[in-house]
C-alpha cells in the first residue's frame, strides 16, 4: 500500500474544516435562539427598550411568601436595557402600573394589597432603591436621563414584605406592567 503524506494532509484539512463549519453554524444558531427570547417591545426614534425576560414587561407575584429585604434583593430580577439612539440626552420614567386586564380576572380578596409589596430598582452599578409599591406616586419608580448614544441596564425585583399581615403561602396575586415613558427635555 502506497502512503502519501500530501493526501493525508488534504484529508485532515478537509476534516478540520468540516468540524469548524459545524461549530460555527451551531454557535450561530444557539446564539440566535437565545437572542430571540429577548423581546424588544418599544422602539422609537430616540429610545430602544429591551426586556430580557420571557415575561417581557410583566411583573407578577402568585403566592404570598414574606421575605426580608435582603432576601428580596437576591431574588430573580426583571432586566431591562434602555438605549438612547440620539446624539442628545433623553429623559425617561420607569413606571409600574397594574395589569388591568389580568387583575379583572382575579377577585378583589385574592389581590395582594400594594402596601404589602416591596419593589427595588437598580441602574447599572448603583445601589438598589427599595420602595413599597403603595409609596410610588403615579407608579413612578425612576426618573432619569440617558446621555447621547448611552445604554443602561436596569434590574427590577418585587417581593412581599416580611412583616405582612397576609397568611403565608396563600394563593394571592399581583400583576403589574413595567412601563417606560419618554419625556421631553426642557
Amino acid at each position: 500500500m502506497y502512503y502519501s503524506q500530501k493526501r493525508e494532509w488534504i484529508k485532515n484539512g478537509i476534516f478540520v474544516s468540516i468540524i469548524l463549519l459545524i461549530a460555527i453554524f451551531s454557535t450561530y444558531s444557539i446564539y440566535h435562539k437565545f437572542q430571540d427570547v429577548r423581546s424588544t417591545s418599544f422602539n422609537s426614534e430616540s429610545l430602544d427598550v429591551t426586556y430580557h425576560e420571557k415575561s417581557g414587561d410583566q411583573l407578577s407575584i402568585s403566592r404570598v411568601i414574606p421575605v426580608t429585604d435582603s432576601v428580596g434583593l437576591s431574588s430573580s430580577a426583571s432586566l431591562i436595557t434602555l438605549k438612547n439612539n440620539l446624539t442628545e440626552k433623553v429623559s425617561y420614567q420607569i413606571q409600574i402600573v397594574d395589569d388591568i386586564s389580568s387583575m379583572l380576572e382575579i377577585e378583589e380578596e385574592e389581590q395582594i394589597p400594594k402596601e404589602e409589596i416591596r419593589i427595588s430598582i437598580k441602574a447599572g452599578k448603583a445601589s438598589n432603591k427599595i420602595y413599597s409599591l403603595s409609596e410610588l406616586e403615579d407608579g413612578i419608580l425612576l426618573e432619569d436621563t440617558l446621555n447621547a448614544l448611552e445604554s443602561k441596564t436596569l434590574s427590577i425585583r418585587i417581593w412581599i414584605r416580611q412583616d405582612t399581615v397576609l397568611p403565608s403561602g396563600s394563593s394571592m396575586y399581583y400583576r403589574g406592567i413595567i412601563r417606560v415613558v419618554e419625556e421631553p427635555i426642557s
